[in-house]
């Protein structure tokens, strides 16, 4: 009885000693720092500030941003649940302009996709960048008509301009489309052009030879074949943004990118290069946007997320 008494007691012990650790590990767990992208992703308006891009477009946030009306007279926003048509003053502006030019070249206007969250930063799903209000992906897809519903805009997919292959460019794909792009890259708030490498190759073989220098702005990338990607330069005056690197300008003494778009197509993405197993352990993976804290972003991030 003696024992059994001893064994209960020792079990308590054990056991309210666990509930100590418990307790004591449950306020650390509590307190750990937020993800960025559940900050930023909370809100459904801007800052109360004046517009400015901060930081880079990977890893920033944006105040003062304007919302894209879901419907103008040349566009429409696509996705609208995601809450990501939210732009800096320029970037709102021009794809108005961009809209517009492409009802003159024969289209209905623009299909819309993502810009940025109300107050940019990382985005807890999709895009690694998009997060300063500079960045916006416009469909694919010639718009049939510009009064589709809310909900029609959540079903509604593009369309790929691509083979499945990813070798050419599919039917899909016609001189406006390249005509809307090459008026996009001739826009000097334009920093470069993002599409499916199947693109640029093929602007690059249609282009005439006194007609290239702003193909050196359409840039190829993988999971761009149902819409591209224009990224604007910082704005005049805008302190806070971190250009991209290299420019344009420094990639322009160059040539106009086609000739290494093509080899780097035909080599290392189709048919990559064998490469040896490497001895030693690969450096550790840096954390990623989705899994950036406030701290990751640029110190006037802070004040941008928490302000009412």
């Amino acid at each position: 009885m003696a024992r059994a008494g001893t064994a209960l007691t020792t079990f308590v012990q054990g056991a309210a000693a666990l509930g100590l650790c418990l307790a004591i590990a449950l306020p650390q767990s509590a307190a750990a720092e937020p993800l960025a992208n559940q900050l930023f992703g909370a809100h459904r308006g801007p800052s109360p500030h004046q517009p400015a891009a901060i930081g880079s477009y990977a890893r920033g946030c944006a105040a003062g941003l304007v919302q894209m009306p879901e419907t103008g007279p040349y566009w429409q926003a696509m996705r609208l649940s995601r809450n990501r048509n939210w732009g800096h003053p320029e970037m709102i502006q021009f794809l108005a302009d961009l809209s517009y030019t492409a009802s003159l070249l024969g289209w209905n206007g623009l299909y819309l996709g993502d810009i940025s969250q109300p107050r940019g930063g990382p985005m807890t799903s999709g895009h690694n960048s998009h997060q300063i209000g500079l960045d916006a992906d416009i469909w694919m897809l010639p718009p049939a008509r510009l009064d589709l519903s809310v909900a029609e805009r959540e079903r509604i997919s593009s369309i790929s301009v691509r083979t499945d292959d990813q070798r050419s460019i599919n039917r899909n794909w016609t001189p406006i489309h390249h005509e809307i792009m090459r008026r996009a890259a001739g826009d000097p708030r334009v920093d470069r052009i993002f599409v499916a490498a199947a693109v640029k190759i093929e602007m690059c073989r249609t282009a005439t030879a006194a007609d290239t220098p702003w193909l050196q702005k359409i840039r190829p990338i993988a999971g761009h074949n149902t819409h591209f990607h224009v990224r604007l330069r910082c704005p005049a005056g805008s302190t806070t943004c971190v250009p991209q690197t290299p420019t344009v300008a420094e990639l322009s003494q160059n040539g106009n990118g086609c000739d290494e778009t093509l080899q780097w197509w035909v080599t290392d993405f189709l048919n990559p290069p064998r490469v040896e197993r490497p001895t030693t352990p690969p450096p550790p993976r840096e954390r990623g946007p989705r899994e950036f804290v406030m701290a990751d972003l640029p110190a006037q991030c802070s004040e941008v997320v928490s302000a009412r």
